[in-house]
């Protein structure tokens, strides 16, 4: 077994359930986190559609030799940016088909499109019935 954990952004919740449900894993936990990548929070109303413009209007990009230099308008404030992270457990023979599933959903090709992060996991236990395993997960 495998836990597949996602953060992607906010707008792509609905399809990533919908392709998790077509795949026949519509079992997962969702959760609504802050965090920020590369970018630290700049540029986050391309990294998040549902934010409004107007958060956004704090930050300026400018071009350096080797990065980014955030320039703020407003007094030095920690920028992130709201996702969702999903995780999901399952069988090690569907990893592949799920990872790319979520990829093919959230891949807009821009930044903060997110990350997947793939860890294995020695069991599982259903606190219903008891079942253990891989009979816990299905």
């Amino acid at each position: 077994m495998k836990e597949i954990t996602a953060i992607i952004r906010r707008d792509k919740l609905p399809e990533t359930k919908t392709v998790l449900e077509q795949l026949g894993y519509p079992s997962l936990t969702i959760q609504s986190v802050d965090g920020r990548g590369k970018q630290k929070g700049a540029m986050c109303a391309e990294m998040d559609s549902e934010m409004p413009a107007s958060f956004c209007t704090a930050v300026k990009l400018t071009p350096t030799p080797s990065s980014y230099a955030l320039e703020h308008a407003l007094p030095k404030i920690a920028l992130f940016v709201p996702k969702r992270l999903l995780t999901i457990v399952v069988p090690d023979d569907v990893v592949t088909t799920v990872v790319k599933s979520i990829i093919k959903v959230n891949q807009t090709g821009k930044a903060g499109d997110g990350k997947i992060f793939v860890s294995p996991v020695n069991d599982a236990l259903r606190v219903r019935t008891g079942e253990l395993g891989g009979e816990a997960i299905t």
